[in-house]
């Protein structure tokens, strides 16, 4: 059996290492191509297999079992893994994950591979890059993206990966090399993250967990288990551990976590900042925790004026400046960069995105809020707005939401197919607002009925909202599936409803 303590460098002797690799996704090929260039003996486990990736596999010399993983296959008993690295799709329950941990094999998710190899390569002075991870339940790529960005302005070599969609394991064997690797992290790779142990854990300059709010808890198995692994990003953290002030459990993650002596508490919020914090104060966004003068002092990022120019000045992106800015200032980026990066930062698409303008309605697709939390962020923003809402519910439970935001709308349409829960939540909760179902089965048809059903009851002033607090999958390939069917749709009721404005884009 190999020494797995010994595994903490590319250097290391990795040849001959048992490793099934569950899933053939990008993370999953990320990981198998990985090990198969380290030397490992690699058998990847998928109950469906990429054909581009499943064509691949035998030129880097990976052997593929594919098929149902109801139970565990013979052909994994029968490699005898020493280690399994899972692709984050994998919950805690599944019955590989079960036999993995019954048997005591180790279990790894594709980040904790990527921290042991992150010397591959290095910089002029011999030092791998730093890590950054950002968390949350949302915000996260938002954040990721500002983050990178606000560094690159600062000269500095960085690069958003992990869950944003670039797997880290690829930034780390970039022959180009980084100086700051900015980490999005799901809560699902951090769960597989919290089993690390040893001295070699991962141990990132800089983390945050922007917010908590119940998501994924049918993965996890419950809030509490969400929450635990949510707060394993402030681990070993060696310089700040950033979080919101206006979210108690942020606060109660990095007062309780395990941290490198020396490290700071960085608090965020749109108040008026402490002496180690970054708030706003008079419409300014201010740095008062990365200067020396800080007990009387503080530094200008932007104005909320300057952003609402940007289209970024709704309450929970400001938030994410904040954060964002947080992290950048504790690796050195000054008040200019930041205000440089923002001057033309964009948004990802299907994020408070205005998709269209007519007769004084304004279509605005946020499709990547894919639970309550961010929809409330979003009704926020928009009071008062047509709510389209609906998808797959991940075990949550709008009543809340509805209750607190969903009362105020000027009416509720909602898809999908649960829809029977947030009928009902209505119904308990805001039984005054006017209340739309669409249940048609084709995914083509869904947006254009959706359309119809808003353009019938918005008003001159009103915001038609796409903020469906639920994913997608039930329906649509993607939450951006979903958000350019969506728009598509807009532009094309707008088109032929008498073209007096056009739509935007």
């Amino acid at each position: 059996m190999t020494d797995l303590t010994t595994l903490t460098s590319w250097h290391a002797d990795w040849k001959g290492l048992r490793v099934a690799v569950l899933g053939l996704s990008v993370t999953g090929f990320s990981v198998a191509d990985t090990l198969a260039e380290l030397g490992a003996e690699v058998l990847v486990v998928t109950e469906r297999a990429d054909a581009e990736y499943a064509r691949l596999l035998p030129v880097i010399g990976v052997a593929l079992h594919e098929g149902s993983l109801d139970t565990v296959p013979e052909a994994l008993t029968a490699f005898a893994p020493e280690v399994v690295v899972a692709s984050p799709g994998f919950p805690p329950h599944h019955p590989v994950i079960r036999w993995s941990l019954e048997h005591d094999i180790a279990l790894w998710g594709d980040v904790e591979l990527a921290w042991r190899v992150r010397d591959k390569v290095v910089r002029a002075d011999g030092r791998p890059a730093d890590w950054v991870l950002v968390t949350g339940t949302n915000g996260k790529t938002t954040t990721t993206r500002l983050t990178a960005e606000m560094l690159m302005t600062a000269g500095m070599r960085a690069v958003p990966v992990g869950n944003i969609g670039t797997p880290v394991l690829d930034a780390v064997r970039d022959p180009s090399g980084f100086d700051v690797f900015v980490v999005e992290l799901s809560s699902h790779q951090l769960w597989y993250l919290n089993r690390q142990s040893g001295a070699d854990a991962l141990s990132p300059h800089s983390a945050v967990c922007l917010n908590l709010a119940d998501d994924h808890l049918e993965w996890h198995g419950g809030a509490d288990a969400y929450r635990a692994a949510k707060a394993g990003v402030y681990a070993r953290t060696r310089v700040a551990c950033v979080y919101n002030k206006a979210d108690a459990a942020t606060r109660e993650m990095v007062e309780d976590a395990e941290v490198v002596e020396g490290a700071r508490a960085i608090g965020f919020d749109l108040g008026v900042p402490g002496p180690s914090d970054l708030g706003v104060v008079d419409g300014i966004l201010v740095d008062r925790a990365f200067l020396e003068e800080r007990a009387t002092s503080a530094l200008e990022l932007t104005t909320i004026a300057d952003l609402a120019e940007r289209g970024l000045a709704a309450p929970h992106m400001v938030a994410n400046i904040l954060a964002a800015s947080a992290l950048a200032r504790s690796l050195g980026a000054t008040p200019a960069h930041i205000f440089d990066t923002l001057e033309h930062f964009r948004l990802d698409p299907h994020r408070i995105q205005v998709v269209g303008a007519h007769r004084g309605v304004t279509w605005v697709d946020d499709s990547k809020a894919t639970n309550p939390h961010a929809a409330a962020s979003s009704l926020a923003a928009y009071p008062g707005a047509v709510w389209i809402v609906g998808g797959l519910l991940k075990g949550v439970d709008l009543g809340d939401l509805v209750r607190t935001r969903g009362a105020t709308v000027r009416a509720a349409i909602v898809i999908g197919t649960e829809r029977d829960d947030i009928v009902a939540a209505f119904a308990r909760h805001a039984p005054a607002v006017p209340l739309f179902e669409v249940d048609h089965a084709e995914t083509e048809d869904v947006m254009a009925q959706v359309v119809e059903l808003a353009a019938g009851v918005a008003r001159d002033g009103d915001t038609v909202l796409l903020a469906p607090a639920a994913a997608s999958f039930d329906q649509f390939a993607s939450y951006s599936d979903r958000g350019t069917r969506f728009a598509d749709a807009v532009r094309a009721w707008i088109a032929g409803h008498d073209g007096a404005s056009r739509p935007q884009d």
